[in-house]
């Protein structure tokens, strides 16, 4: 039997008594145990080809202030996410503002593509939209790859022999030749 729950927030997986939670490896704690689940990730900023029929590109991460960006708040930032860019030696987180706040991805993507503004978005969710035509990707000498989704649960925690299967299955396994 197995429940899921979906929360941007910072949930306290031993306190909520869940047996595991999913952050990106950054984001998990240093006394959990932690399991690779899925590859490196990387950002996109993205707008619509209409949006950027009447706005300039922006080449660098602080001419992100000159446009409408879509915001994410999320529950354990307090307010808005900054935008996180990296490029050399140099990292930048930059406050953007716009004229719409989602706390989801789902929806950053939906104001893009509906010429809203720019948005911040893993670059699995934008990757098709690109390929059509649909979206325009900037700034992505800006966007590195980080650390993937993991599993993470307390070091003193005895596992069950189904809990054991469950990480075993979920355990990223890189394909050869990548």
């Amino acid at each position: 039997k197995v429940e899921m729950m979906v929360d941007y927030g910072p949930t306290d997986i031993v306190a909520q008594h869940f047996d595991a939670g999913v952050r990106s490896g950054e984001q998990v704690a240093k006394d959990m145990i932690a399991v690779r689940i899925g590859p490196d990730m990387r950002m996109a900023v993205v707008g619509s080809t209409a949006y950027f029929k009447s706005h300039s590109e922006p080449k660098t991460p602080r001419e992100l202030i000159g446009h409408n960006c879509i915001n994410l708040r999320l529950p354990r930032h307090g307010n808005d996410y900054a935008w996180e860019f990296e490029k050399g030696s140099r990292e930048l987180r930059v406050r953007v503002e716009g004229q719409l706040t989602f706390n989801g991805t789902a929806q950053l993507l939906i104001g893009a593509l509906a010429g809203c503004g720019l948005a911040y978005v893993p670059e699995g969710l934008i990757t098709e939209h690109v390929t059509k035509g649909r979206l325009q990707r900037v700034l992505a000498d800006w966007c590195q790859p980080y650390s993937g989704y993991h599993l993470f649960y307390p070091s003193r925690r005895q596992s069950s022999a189904a809990f054991a299967l469950v990480v075993e299955a979920l355990r990223y396994r890189p394909r050869k030749g990548r």
